[in-house]
């Protein structure tokens, strides 16, 4: 246990992703209960549903768990005040600045990390007062940056100038690679598509079906120009894909995103015509497997790679 598990109480280094229709009740216990952080992602939560995932997560676990809170979100105000009600330990946010809201939530005792995808924002946050920085890099499903930094980079980049835990995110999928982000100075890794294809995800089975099916080259980084989404290829994402290449304006591109594309693709299974959001490792995923068996490998080939690199130097 190295001093960010100690300070988390948690066994292992790895944070769950607050990942938007995935990340309920069901999986971030299972992840707590593993020896990692779980997470309940707000991000596609009314303020009545938070509440009802966090009461479920504490009868389903004794262990330490958090929440994922984009700060665009239209009533933030609501799960802030739920979130402090409730006294959950720590809060990941993104999609905005932390400065407003960290030190309300130290106010409480609540530990903030805050996720970037530049030295900018990271310098920003570290500023803001935020315990963790989480790097995520260009691989990362869903929602990322547009410098299209990679995370083995961007670890790099930042290390020099933060004095606060940092956390790898994106592409990680084996113990190797959190092996690899802890040599570069990472305190830890933040996982999700391993998750989203869980057992315990609350993400349809068609999703986890695509996921299984994709190889290299399979997701693509879009949108840019709204806010940058990794997407899993289909329908929708050709129809956006094309729209770009014709210098569609923004406006043009949300009125086609609409509204919930990302529920109906995955948390209603609508393979074709909803946003599946998902970063480069899902062509390594190839089975839905429960969180525990997940949690063991990654942990074994951890301790493994570290054992066989002692050997090798």
């Amino acid at each position: 246990m190295n001093d960010f598990c100690h300070t988390l109480t948690i066994q292992f280094p790895v944070v769950q992703g607050g990942m938007i229709w995935c990340s309920g009740w069901h999986l971030a216990s299972a992840v707590s209960n593993a020896g990692g952080l779980g997470i309940i992602g707000a991000g596609s939560m009314h303020p009545e549903v938070l509440l009802d995932n966090i009461a479920k997560c504490r009868q389903a676990t004794s262990k330490p768990f958090g929440v994922n809170l984009p700060l665009m979100y239209p009533q933030i105000d609501e799960l802030i005040q739920i979130i402090i009600s409730q006294k959950i330990p720590v809060v990941i946010t993104s999609a905005g600045s932390p400065a407003k809201y960290t030190p309300l939530f130290h106010s409480h005792g609540i530990k903030v990390m805050h996720v970037v995808s530049n030295l900018k924002f990271a310098i920003k946050s570290q500023q803001a007062g935020v315990d963790a920085v989480i790097a995520e890099g260009f691989e990362a499903g869903g929602h990322n940056g547009s410098e299209e930094t990679t995370t083995l980079v961007l670890l790099q980049i930042l290390r020099p100038h933060l004095s606060i835990p940092l956390l790898a995110a994106g592409g990680i999928g084996t113990g190797q690679a959190i092996l690899a982000a802890m040599a570069l100075g990472a305190n830890g890794v933040q996982i999700g598509s391993l998750f989203a294809a869980s057992a315990e995800s609350s993400a349809h089975d068609a999703f986890k079906q695509q996921i299984l099916a994709s190889s290299e080259g399979d997701t693509m980084l879009s949108l840019k120009s709204i806010g940058g989404v990794r997407l899993l290829k289909n329908q929708f994402s050709e129809k956006i894909r094309a729209l770009e290449g014709s210098g569609a304006s923004p406006d043009e591109l949300r009125e086609l995103l609409g509204r919930g594309r990302a529920k109906k693709g995955m948390f209603e299974g609508d393979i074709n015509n909803g946003e599946l959001e998902i970063g480069q490792i899902a062509a390594t995923i190839d089975r839905i497997a429960p969180v525990c068996e997940i949690m063991e490998r990654l942990k074994n080939e951890f301790y493994e790679a570290k054992s066989s690199l002692c050997n090798l130097v």
